[in-house]
């Protein structure tokens, strides 16, 4: 238990402010709730206080404090509350210089500083104003001798923290010792081992789902200063993508190269790509960037292998290969669906900075904080199906919310509580599968999936297919299994599908049926489960229940491989360019671009055609927008194949090219059905722009944009009428005159008494008019 002092912290952060009757802050956006709160009453919980005491002692480093409150913990564990000495006041100064602790036993009377913002302590973490207030740990009469305001803890509030104290200890534990790691650890000089401990407690701190990645940020510093070298490489990735400044580049980029000559696969991914965009004041070279990216993947390096895979797809540098990019997509692929849980991962959201240009009313997908909040209210007063959609939001993360099991497990238990069976079902699964929220439990897990069962809820049901599949709890009966599956499946469950999927495919309890698997994996797919675009890949590479199709298989193993881990960086991307850090956003999607993602492809191109970026001067940004926005056309996106087009015919990162452009815009015509493009193509063929002058061809392509897009209906009508101005007088102008004024002569058709017959005409239709008009009688 060697976090304390930041898990406090952390938790601390989130606390109710103390007030007179015990109340939650309701508008504060602070959503911790104590382990066990059901069990006590509001007033007692303000009664309780936590007590410690503390050493003189002056702190020099993050980890000089851990080393000290490690001490304290174990010399509290020891003592019992009536030995304990005089509290001590842990005090979080907000005044934005420094972290303070105040001990009373400080012989100068000054307080103690430790080098680091409150911000470390608190970032990203839902929290009081402590503008207005500090924390106090500490009994109850130093409290009340206290004038400053405070928050203080309770007694529930203190369970959590141990809690997840427990937790991190278990985590700890049990995980073996490497042999590997033991024999490297005597090559590592005294500083290096010490920089190896800080490091692992770094880490440690974020797997917790509300991570403080600043705090941590922090130790991964210290721990590189120190020379461990998985630490500067850490480092030196966060200066690379965790920073809006170009000073940070060129020191990442030294880094790199130190680690990189050492054979370290990341650094060499981080070559390979830093070649690749010459950032980081390298020029750009797309051979060593090749290099450093097959050293990389021949390393293991997921990212080095994803972009090989995608360059041997696109032939981007190389001869394309498909068999080369299944083996790297298959790779890395394998990994992902091994790091995935029954919650399928954190959903990847693809939000493309263009379509919210073009549509600056539409939703981007990112839940606003005012929605959120309102949601927050209406489970906090009971509204069940508020309840069940917060939990589920936080279970599963996404559109802008991180996953976070702890709240996911209060939401969850407050509509378990109401009789939900869904909500019954979510936590069978959160117990079936254990978090930092809570244990791995199979009876628990089992009672839930049961309860929700027999309300005849499809999760509820698939879960206990699960169980029974495995033999967790109760004894192993694969028909059992199929039944509860087959029910989750009819219901429309997508985890009924995949698990009917995989045992078709492996013949468990039935006649092995490649069709039926297929079928089951393709509804699973459908709805979004990695795992069945996962085993479809399979069979497609291996041509098992059908042809073998290696191009089929290797879009769907891309399609898998990006939804790993790392797509989380799209979402840190966007947030990045919506809190105006461009530059910061653009590199993340330069390398996200590299990895092939095509709406990482589109967003960089879509930053650089705006110039919001001062990485690259005017001409070099041109050309890289050119080169981006080919590459996403390439993978079918309409708008980048339009705006290809565009630069082609405006000469923009390129000399101008007026055949090329119509080949781009009849591609966006023809395959992804453009009205832009359709409209394009016609103003060319009007005016002979790479392609033969035909007006009649003009009007079809202005006329099949009207169709294809309701937008596009008046700048179509303006462009006809136009049309038909020129049609007339091109038709002028292509006859001769003197043929045209013989055939207006009226002579040619009445003869030379043409005029009489005019006027006669026009008295007669006078003497009409005067008739029909006369006043009636």
């Amino acid at each position: 238990m060697w976090l304390k002092f930041w898990i406090i912290a952390l938790v601390i952060g989130s606390l109710v402010i103390a007030e007179e009757d015990g109340k939650i802050a309701e508008e504060t956006g602070s959503d911790i709730e104590a382990t066990g709160e059901e069990n006590q009453d509001e007033t007692e919980a303000t009664t309780d206080r936590v007590e410690t005491f503390s050493a003189d002692i002056n702190f020099n480093s993050w980890s000089e404090l851990y080393d000290y409150l490690k001490e304290i913990e174990e010399a509290t564990s020891e003592n019992t509350e009536d030995a304990v000495e005089s509290a001590v006041r842990l005090q979080l100064m907000t005044d934005g210089d420094a972290l303070t602790l105040d001990g009373e036993n400080n012989e100068e009377g000054e307080p103690v500083i430790v080098h680091g913002t409150i911000s470390d302590v608190i970032h990203e973490v839902p929290a009081p104003d402590l503008s207005q207030s500090k924390v106090l740990i500490g009994d109850e009469e130093d409290a009340q001798k206290s004038d400053k305001s405070k928050i203080i803890t309770t007694k529930a509030d203190w369970t959590f923290i141990q809690h997840t104290l427990k937790t991190l200890d278990e985590k700890e534990t049990s995980v073996a010792p490497n042999p590997e790691d033991e024999a490297l650890d005597e090559d590592l000089t005294e500083e290096e081992r010490k920089g190896k401990e800080i490091f692992e407690k770094g880490k440690q701190i974020t797997t917790l789902t509300r991570a403080n990645r600043k705090l941590a940020h922090n130790m991964f510093v210290e721990a590189a200063e120190l020379g461990y070298i998985p630490a500067k490489e850490r480092v030196a990735w966060s200066q690379l993508l965790g920073s809006n400044s170009l000073e940070e580049l060129p020191i990442a980029r030294k880094t790199f190269e130190e680690l990189a000559d050492l054979g370290k696969p990341d650094s060499q991914t981080a070559m390979g790509f830093l070649y690749a965009t010459g950032l980081g004041g390298l020029e750009s070279n797309g051979a060593k960037g090749l290099l450093y990216y097959t050293f990389g993947a021949i390393g293991g390096s997921s990212w080095a292998q994803m972009a090989l895979a995608y360059r041997y797809w696109s032939g981007i540098g190389v001869t394309p290969s498909c068999e080369k990019a299944l083996d790297f997509y298959r790779r890395v692929a394998a990994g992902v669906a091994d790091e995935l849980t029954l919650s399928g991962g954190t959903a990847v959201h693809r939000l493309r900075l263009h379509d919210e240009a073009e549509n600056p009313g539409q939703s981007s997908g990112v839940l606003d904080s005012d929605l959120i909040s309102y949601y927050q209210l209406q489970a906090e007063k009971g509204d069940v199906k508020a309840q069940l959609g917060l939990g589920q939001l936080h279970y599963q993360g996404g559109r802008g919310v991180e996953q976070d099991h702890q709240r996911a497990l209060n939401y969850f238990l407050r509509a378990a509580d109401a009789g939900d069976a869904h909500a019954m079902a979510f936590l069978g699964k959160m117990y079936l599968e254990g978090s930092e929220a809570v244990p791995q439990d199979n009876a628990t897990a089992f009672q839930y999936f049961k309860a929700a069962a027999e309300r005849n809820n499809p999760v509820g049901q698939a879960g206990l297919g699960l169980m029974y599949l495995h033999g967790r709890h109760v004894e192993k009966d694969v028909n059992k299994a199929f039944q509860y599956f087959n029910s989750a499946a009819d219901r429309g469950w997508v985890d009924g599908h995949l698990q009917l999927g995989n045992m078709y495919l492996a013949g468990l309890g039935v006649r092995r049926d490649y069709k039926l698997a297929i079928k089951y994996f393709n509804l699973a797919s459908q709805a979004g489960n990695t795992l069945a675009i996962y085993q479809l890949a399979q069979m497609h590479a291996a041509g098992t229940g059908m042809i073998r199709s290696c191009h089929t298989a290797v879009e769907l193993f891309k399609n898998v491989v990006e939804r790993g881990k790392w797509a989380d960086k799209l979402m840190e991307a966007y947030s990045d360019y919506r809190d105006g850090h461009v530059n910061e956003a653009l590199i993340k999607y330069m390398l996200l671009s590299d990895l092939g993602y095509e709406v990482a492809q589109s967003n960089a191109a879509f930053i650089l055609d705006r110039k919001e970026s001062d990485l690259f001067n005017v001409n070099e940004t041109m050309v890289r927008a050119l080169q981006y926005l080919g590459r996403a056309a390439s993978q079918g996106y309409a708008p980048a194949r339009v705006r290809l087009g565009d630069y082609y015919y405006y000469g923009w990162g390129a000399d101008v090219d007026f055949a090329s452009a119509a080949v781009h815009y009849r591609i966006a015509s023809d395959q992804l059905h453009s009205a832009q493009a359709m409209f394009n193509l016609g103003y060319m063929h009007e005016q002979g722009l790479g392609m033969k002058q035909d007006i009649h061809l003009a009007k079809r392509f202005y006329d099949m944009a009207a169709e294809a897009s309701t937008d596009a209906k008046v700048p179509v009508a303006l462009a006809l009428a136009k049309l038909s101005v020129l049609f007339g007088l091109r038709y002028m102008t292509e006859n001769d005159w003197q043929d045209l004024t013989i055939s207006l002569d009226p002579a040619t058709y009445l003869g030379p008494d043409w005029d009489l017959y005019l006027i006669t005409t026009l008295l007669g239709l006078l003497v009409l008019v005067v008739y029909l008009r006369r006043p009636q009688p």
